[in-house]
Formats: structure tokens, C-alpha cells, sequence
């Protein structure tokens, strides 16, 4: 698995990224983050979130939904904020992704590929192995 530290600094190089953190949705914890400011605070916003992660997980199994979540974007008048959870081959890995954009600086669309792409690597274990190296990987795991 990639390290956290290669996750934040690729997502801090998405054009338009103004904060960036990879958090716990089932405890809230904070697992590292990078930007923000005095004005928004991360270490508020980021396990904030988990709330929102867990209600849609929550919605979609009350609804029978067998899908997986790719990505939660919010839209401000100023911002998008995307949220990717991470799929991991445990269960035990409840983590998510939270990009923080500069809507007048950022490409939304290419920013959702560059996390998805940064979310991949992050679940790799290494060269050879995860679901890069695996194109039946999202098949079998009743991904896309």
C-alpha cells in the first residue's frame, strides 16, 4: 500500500487543491492532511465529513443498494469538495479521500480522475499486485 505521505503530496498537485486529507470514516480520525487555512479549518471539515460518508452508506444499505460509492462531491459557491472512499481488499480499511478545490482554478473532471488514479495507487501492495495490475479486480469486487 502506498504511504499516506505520497497520497497527500500527489492530491496537493491537483490543479485547483486548497486542502487535502485521508480520514477514518468510522472513528472521524484524521490519518494526515495537508493545506487549509485560518479561515478553513481541516481538522474540523475533514472528520466532519465522516458523518456524511457514514449517512450514505447507511441510506444505501436501508435501500438495498449494492453498489459501491465512487465519489460524494459538494458544490459551493467557491469550492468543491470531493469525497472518494477507499476500497481496500479488507474490510477493515474505512477510509476516504477529501479534496478540497478552488472552483475557480480547478478542472472537475480531470480532478476526479487524478484522485481516482491516487486512490488506486494507494491500494496497491505493490508493482505487481492490486487492482492496477488486476483489470478483473473492480469485476469481481462488483466494481467498476
Amino acid at each position: 500500500m502506498a504511504d499516506i505521505d505520497y497520497v497527500l503530496n500527489a492530491a496537493t498537485n491537483i490543479k485547483g487543491a486548497f486542502a487535502v486529507a485521508i480520514v477514518d470514516y468510522e472513528s472521524g480520525m484524521t490519518l494526515g492532511s495537508r493545506g487549509g487555512s485560518a479561515e478553513f479549518d481541516l481538522d474540523v471539515a475533514a472528520p466532519g465529513n465522516s458523518e456524511v460518508v457514514r449517512a450514505k452508506f447507511d441510506v444505501m444499505q436501508k435501500l438495498g443498494l449494492r453498489e459501491t460509492i465512487e465519489d460524494i462531491l459538494i458544490t459551493l459557491d467557491t469550492q468543491y469538495h470531493l469525497i472518494r472512499p477507499v476500497y481496500s481488499r479488507t474490510e477493515d480499511d474505512k477510509i476516504f479521500f477529501y479534496l478540497v478545490l478552488n472552483r475557480q482554478q480547478a478542472n472537475l473532471a480531470m480532478a476526479r480522475r487524478d484522485l481516482k488514479m491516487i486512490a488506486q495507487r494507494f491500494t496497491m501492495d505493490g508493482p505487481d499486485s492490486g487492482p492496477a495490475a488486476d483489470p478483473g479486480y473492480y469485476q469481481q469486487a462488483g466494481r467498476r
